[in-house]
């Protein structure tokens, strides 16, 4: 275990709240603890993971509240550790923490106290990315997909993965050791089906990327068409709130709008364009090539037309834009006078009144591919294990493709550097740099 200093934190949300938690740890919490918190049991006499009720005393003023201890190794950290909980004005947290942080210990950085856990072999790398994604989830997908990594079941697969390549890796160095007997042909066999099986394990997850990532980090939807279709009423429809400013005055949409909205359990990011037109207005002329930007990098595109009106030709201009994306075309103002033009699209909505918002969405969720979405599924959320995956995969297929043509010693190379790759998702292998940042994406008391 790394013995390191006293870090001290607020770990609640910095607003008015019915409790508060304050927690220290490091080498001697129970010091600080003393000279702070006084019941009728000595500090130093607390049974570990008992909460024990008494006076915090913070100088200035006193607040009844409760003290826990946690012994190292069976704590969060892996360190000695004590929290207090007190009532949740600010002024009464912010005290305590300033007492703590007079007391010995000193202001943890964001995440410290997480990072002590993995630096501690309380937590895998991956772990510790699972817990902020759950603590960032807006949607139950994103809750459940960080929860997959928190509990380390990416991890064992990775385990897996690595068992099997360090056994064929022994298999080999005993070759190599003793090249007076030479590898059987059944070895040789032996070892290509293990790598062979490895990789499609490898290859399997890494194409749940696609699903995983959504699931984390939303689908990214864009609302297109001319000046004053409704593209900002259809918005202000779905997230049910006034998001976007609506006016019957063209080019109203400056730059593009969004806000977002969890369907089925997913997170639809919904972005609200400017009208696409030729225009002089410098300020228009930006919005609208960020709309184009959107567009380009949507998931979905909604492509909207106006029911009241013919197609003209900036709707044409608009539709080249997005026709060759996955595409929704939506007829709006339907609850008005429709000639009959748009029959073959694939909705027709009033924005105005409601009509067919829900049956929108739905679209929307199966046009995105989550039709056959399964919420206890496991995928892949991270990029960055996507690219480790990815690489990892491309050095066992060198090394497959290399048995029986290359020198058994040069095959262990491409295996090695295989082991290296799935190293940087449980963080044997991960840099500082990696580790800092995963880490500088936590909140102080976390």
């Amino acid at each position: 275990m790394i013995k390191e200093d006293n870090i001290a934190a607020i770990s609640t949300a910095s607003m008015p709240s019915g409790v508060a938690i304050i927690r220290v740890s490091g080498d001697s919490p129970l010091d600080i603890a003393a000279k702070m918190f006084h019941s009728k049991t000595n500090v130093y006499d607390f049974e570990p993971y008992k909460l024990y009720v008494g006076t915090i005393d913070c100088g200035n003023f006193k607040d009844f509240g409760m003290c826990v201890y946690f012994k190292a190794p069976k704590s969060y950290t892996g360190e000695d550790m004590i929290e207090f909980h007190c009532h949740g004005g600010q002024a009464i947290t912010r005290g305590v923490l300033e007492t703590c942080l007079k007391h010995g210990a000193r202001l943890a950085e964001r995440g410290e106290f997480t990072k002590r856990a993995f630096l501690n072999g309380k937590l895998s790398l991956s772990s510790c990315e699972g817990l902020i994604n759950m603590i960032n989830s807006q949607s139950v997908a994103e809750a459940k997909a960080g929860y997959y990594l928190y509990r380390e079941n990416l991890l064992k697969r990775i385990r897996e993965c690595q068992d099997d390549l360090t056994y064929v890796l022994a298999l080999i160095d005993a070759n190599i050791d003793y090249p007076e007997e030479d590898i059987e042909q059944a070895e040789l066999d032996d070892v290509k089906n293990r790598l062979v099986t490895v990789e499609e394990k490898i290859s399997k997850l890494s194409q749940s990327f696609n699903m995983g990532s959504k699931a984390k980090n939303g689908v990214q939807v864009v609302i297109c068409g001319k000046p004053n279709v409704g593209k900002s009423s259809l918005l202000n429809a779905i997230l049910c709130c006034d998001k976007a400013i609506v006016t019957s005055i063209e080019g109203t949409t400056r730059d593009v709008v969004e806000g977002f909205v969890e369907i089925n359990g997913i997170r639809f990011n919904f972005y609200d364009t400017a009208g696409i037109r030729e225009s002089d207005n410098t300020v228009e002329k930006i919005g609208i090539e960020r709309s184009k930007k959107a567009i380009e990098t949507a998931d979905v595109v909604i492509f909207m037309v106006d029911a009241t009106s013919e197609f003209s030709q900036i709707d044409e201009d608009v539709y080249e834009l997005c026709k060759d994306k996955n595409i929704i075309k939506v007829v709006n103002k339907t609850d008005q006078q429709y000639n009959g033009e748009f029959d073959g699209y694939d909705i027709k909505i009033s924005a105005k009144n409601g009509d067919g918002i829900e049956e929108l969405k739905q679209l929307i969720y199966n046009k995105a591919g989550l039709e056959s979405f399964n919420f206890d599924g496991d995928y892949l959320v991270e990029r960055r294990h996507y690219e480790a995956l990815k690489n990892a995969s491309e050095s066992l297929i060198k090394a497959i493709n290399a048995i029986c043509v290359m020198p058994l010693d040069i095959i262990t190379i491409d295996i090695r550097q295989a082991l290296l790759y799935l190293g940087l998702i449980s963080g044997e292998t991960a840099d500082e740099n990696v580790i800092n940042e995963i880490f500088a994406k936590f909140c102080v008391g976390k």
